[in-house]
């Protein structure tokens, strides 16, 4: 991107964005209390539904606790990956489940076991939690609870990404770690019933250096006026796609950074 002086503003949002990297492997050296409220602040900013804001978010530093969330991960949440990873080709499924043999059960017993704990013991985690109750406010607000409830999804996501931004803003790395079965987060953490637990932000220093995004180019993403179909992908282009995007994100995943 050519650099712009009349607008140093967008040069400096670019700048960040392009930079923002998912980070998997983040140092245990503290991060300053600072930073966290930073970061937090960001979030609380994001958009939402009638400006209903339902976020909250839980700072968990308390190794005991990290550990426990962790464990929650791996025994539920990642159980349940494991199976639904399993209805996709080998070459497309996530890297952590590229485990050989042909006995699925066999295979989620290496994949758990090889599991790394790096998420975990990050020096803050940001659980982001949404209320449903705060979509009242929409004029959609009947769809109260629940991912099906996009007004609340949605604005947890908005949250999300500018706590990210904010984190890359620092010199610091994140990653996105998706809660699928909540239940045995929210007796880790006291979590009511009704509020949802939407996921955790690892954050801490990067322990490895940033590289290069990968992006696909903006005229195969835009279209003007009307859809334009010579960039529809069939589904075998789409395959080949995800293939070839595997291939360059795959290559020392657990060690290097990868473009989300």
């Amino acid at each position: 991107m050519t650099k712009n002086t009349e607008t140093p503003d967008y040069d400096q949002l670019y700048d960040i964005l392009a930079r923002r990297m998912s980070i998997r492997r983040l140092k245990p050296d503290p991060i300053p209390d600072d930073y966290v409220h930073k970061i937090l602040e960001a979030g609380r900013w994001a958009m939402s539904g009638a400006n209903s804001q339902p976020w909250e978010f839980i700072v968990v530093k308390d190794e005991t606790v990290k550990r426990e969330l962790f464990e929650a991960y791996r025994d539920v949440n990642s159980d349940f990956i494991f199976w639904m990873e399993q209805m996709r080709e080998k070459p497309l499924r996530h890297p952590a489940y590229q485990v050989e043999g042909d006995d699925p059960k066999a295979q989620w017993e290496l994949a758990k076991n090889g599991m790394s704990r790096a998420w975990s013991t990050a020096p803050v985690l940001i659980v982001i939690l949404g209320d449903g109750r705060r979509q009242w406010g929409t004029v959609q607000g009947a769809l109260t609870f629940g991912r099906l409830q996009s007004h609340l999804t949605d604005a947890l996501a908005n949250a999300a990404t500018l706590m990210h931004l904010a984190a890359a803003s620092l010199g610091l790395g994140s990653q996105h770690v998706t809660i699928h079965i909540e239940e045995p987060f929210k007796r880790v953490l006291g979590v009511p019933d009704l509020v949802m637990i939407h996921h955790i932000i690892p954050v801490g220093w990067p322990a490895m250096d940033r590289r290069p995004g990968t992006r696909r180019p903006l005229e195969d993403v835009v279209h003007y006026d009307r859809y334009d179909m010579s960039k529809y992908m069939s589904n075998e282009q789409i395959i080949e796609f995800l293939r070839e995007l595997r291939g360059v994100t795959r290559r020392g995943y657990h060690d290097e950074p990868k473009p989300r």
